[in-house]
Parts: structure tokens; sequence; C-alpha cells
């Protein structure tokens, strides 16, 4: 069954043998595959896996002449199925220039930024601004808080206030102001930036565009920042790949005396989800480093070579502003996953993590596959493994559930994942007191 195939595309698969005895004949008398297996061709030609086509019993068929015919190509009588094949290669989508540019990535571990922790680079700014459809979302976000907020312009001779809590070199600075124009409300902004490097640069952009008094930019930590200013819209991404996981709760929380009452936050809200996966490649990478450190580290990873084992679920969820009056950022949740019925044997090595944001209303920003922003690339997923694989029985004979205790905690200056396994076997606690992996505040 189809189903039972797709396991493999979780595994270091090389070559992979059809036999003639897959293959039906259509109206015309031309071999054809089922649309199943059609597509599981389809994902180990993407994983650059070798495609054999096998007939044993074509040698007891044929007679010496025929197969010595059979030895040139164009005679050879399994010529008719590689076409075949060759067709189904032809018919495949051509990567998108995203999908190029990130071909170097697949299933390449990279560890999760520190941005508080750490001045990002410029290479790594760069990145993050040719990914025009996250700005461009953004600038949708901000185009109807303005006109929900300010629906006949400004109002009683005050310039509506909208700051930029880490703005980065200035990427939605431009993309605020592109919204004001949009929405005709003009806004007064404060580009509130740490890095010096960063500061440089919306320096100099300031004076090449010319803002004036209509941006201001703050070298310093939005957590520690003083103004008598109230901010009407606040506007920040601090997203990473598990939504809370580069400290977004605790930055805005530090920033929300900013915000005026009724003010708005840009995000409004975010929610990491968890699913299981197979990954035999990521999984055998990281044990072969033989360090327990980095067995207990979540790693940013461009997933390709995988099977995700069951549909994902939320884990962990952040609004802002917090009015609450204890403001706590710790969390844990039990998750239960059912694979689906029918499901063959497999090996979990791990979970996959994602972020959905709502930034503002029903304007989305997500790397969850259901509803992945198309063309976004600024996220990959994150990778939670496991100290060692799980060997899952067939779903229908009690290997359905999988089950796993997931804590978000945190200390004076740090903030960190502790993981669980609770089935189909009860593995220890990973990371236990931020030992291995730890966000720095």
């Amino acid at each position: 069954e189809p189903s039972d195939l797709d396991v493999w595309t979780g595994e270091p698969v090389r070559s992979a043998i059809v036999p003639v005895s897959a293959f039906k004949f259509n109206a015309k008398g031309y071999p054809t595959l089922p649309k199943g297996h059609q597509n599981f061709l389809r994902r180990l030609f993407r994983m650059g896996v070798q495609v054999i086509v096998r007939d044993d019993a074509l040698g007891h068929r044929l007679g010496a002449d025929a197969i010595k015919s059979a030895q040139d190509p164009e005679n050879n009588p399994l010529r008719v199925y590689w076409e075949y094949l060759s067709f189904l290669f032809r018919g495949m989508e051509q990567p998108t220039e995203n999908e190029a540019a990130e071909l170097d990535y697949r299933d390449y571990l990279q560890s999760p930024l520190q941005p508080l922790q750490d001045h990002l680079e410029s290479a790594t700014y760069e990145v993050f601004e040719r990914d025009q459809t996250k700005y461009t979302t953004y600038e949708e976000a901000v185009y109807r808080a303005l006109l929900d907020k300010f629906p006949g312009g400004a109002s009683g001779g005050r310039t509506p206030v909208l700051m930029v809590v880490g703005a980065g070199r200035g990427p939605l600075v431009l993309a605020s102001l592109r919204a004001s124009k949009r929405a005709k409300v003009g806004i007064k902004v404060y580009a509130v930036e740490k890095n010096p490097n960063a500061y440089i640069t919306l320096l100099h952009l300031h004076q090449k565009e010319k803002w004036g008094d209509t941006v201001t930019i703050v070298h310093q930590d939005m957590r520690h920042w003083n103004t008598t200013e109230r901010a009407d819209i606040m506007v920040s991404e601090l997203l990473g790949s598990f939504g809370d996981n580069e400290l977004s709760p605790e930055c805005l929380d530090g920033a929300q005396r900013f915000l005026a009452e009724d003010g708005v936050s840009i995000p409004q809200s975010y929610t990491s989800y968890l699913a299981p996966i197979s990954t035999s490649k990521l999984h055998e990478e990281i044990r072969n480093l033989k360090e327990l450190k980095l067995m207990e580290t979540p790693y940013v990873v461009k997933l390709f070579a995988h099977t995700l084992l069951a549909e994902n679920q939320e884990v962990f969820r952040f609004d802002h502003p917090n009015r609450a009056e204890v403001v706590d950022n710790e969390r844990f949740r039990t998750l239960h996953f059912e694979r689906p019925a029918g499901s063959g044997p497999g090996i979990l090595h791990g979970f996959a993590g994602y972020f959905e944001s709502v930034l503002y209303k029903d304007v989305l920003l997500s790397i969850r596959p259901e509803t992945h922003t198309p063309n976004m690339f600024s996220w990959f997923p994150i990778f939670f493994p496991l100290a060692r694989p799980v060997y899952l029985g067939c779903a229908d004979d009690g290997g359905g559930r999988i089950s796993v205790h997931v804590w978000r905690r945190s200390a004076r200056h740090k903030v960190w994942y502790e993981y669980a396994l609770a089935s189909p076997e009860v593995h220890p606690l990973v990371n236990p007191e931020g030992r291995s992996y730890a966000a720095e505040l």
C-alpha cells in the first residue's frame, strides 16, 4: 500500500526496485502505475533516489538471440517501463525560485538563533530581508489596524504612534510606512533596536529615505528603554521556528508598558505545534556526534527526507498584549497523537515543531504545513530529537498512539524546553533544568 511505502521517505534510501508486476496496462497497451505509487516515486525522484525496473522472469522468457538483442537499449523489453518512469520524472513541477534557494539547507541542522544573547550578523539580516512575502504580510496587518483604529484618519490633532520593537535594519519600518501611505493615516514611528551594527544601518536608511521627524531611531534594548510615549500600534518580528523559542513573550512583556490601553500588538498571538516524525538521516547525524548536549538540543532544519507520523497538534499559545496581573510564561502540555488507521510499522526519531501567528485579525503568518504562508522562507521547522529511536508497530495492532509531555520553563536568565516520551515507551526527561540547551535572557 502507498501508505506503507511513505515510511521509506524518512530512511536513507539510495535505490528503489520497481518490479514489472507493479504496473498495469492502460487501454492503449502502455504500462502505468496507480496514483499512490506515482506520488511515492515522485518523492523518491526529488530525494535523488535511483529507481530500477526489474523483471525476474525475463531471462526465462527470452531465447539467447533475444537476450543478446535486449542489450541494445532500443530493443530492451523493459524500455517501455523506463519510458513511463521518464514521463513521470519529466512531469514533476520545477522547483520555485524559493525552493531552489533552499536546496543547500535541506536536512542541514542549525542551532536556533539567540537574538537576545548574540547580535545578528549582516548576512543573517540579508537572508531575512529577501523574504518579501513576510514583509508584505506585515504591511497588510499594519494597514488593517490603522484603518480600524483611525477610520477617518488621525483626529484630535494627535499623530498616531507606531513602535517597531526589534527594528533590525529597517524592513518593518518600511512596511509600516507603506501601510500608513495606503491607509492615508500619517504616523509617528519609533524604531527600537539594540544591535549596534543594525543601528548604524538604520541611521543610514533614515538619511537615505529622508524620514526626518517621522521616524525616530532608538538604540536601546526594548526591555530597558524608557519613554513617556504610548504606542497605538506595536510591531515586532521576534518569532522563532517554534513561535516563542526566541523569547518573543519575554521581550514583548517587557515592551508592553509602551502600549496604550487600547493599543494593538502585531502580532496579536502565536501558537506552537508539534508532530511526531521519522527521519533517520537527521537522527543518525546527531547521534554520530556522541554528545549528550547535542542530543538534547533542538535544531532548526529544512525537513526533507522525513515522514510525519501523525497530524500536528497545538502546544503553547501566547497572546499580546498580556494584561494578566501576574505574567507567567511557563507552560506544560501533554499531547496524544494517533497515527492514521492502517499505518504500517514505523520508527519515531523525535518531533517536528512549527508555529502559526495571528498578526492582526485574519492576517496570518505561518509555517504550519496546513496553513503555511505561500512563498515565505524566513523560518524552517524545528526538530526535537529523542535520545534513541522508537519502533512503532502497525497502527491497527496497538502501535497507533504516541504521547509526549512538553514543558516551557524559565529561570532568571534563561528559558528552555523539557520533554519526555510517555508512549509507546517511557523515556527519561530530555534537557532537565536546561542542562544542554537554553535561550539566554
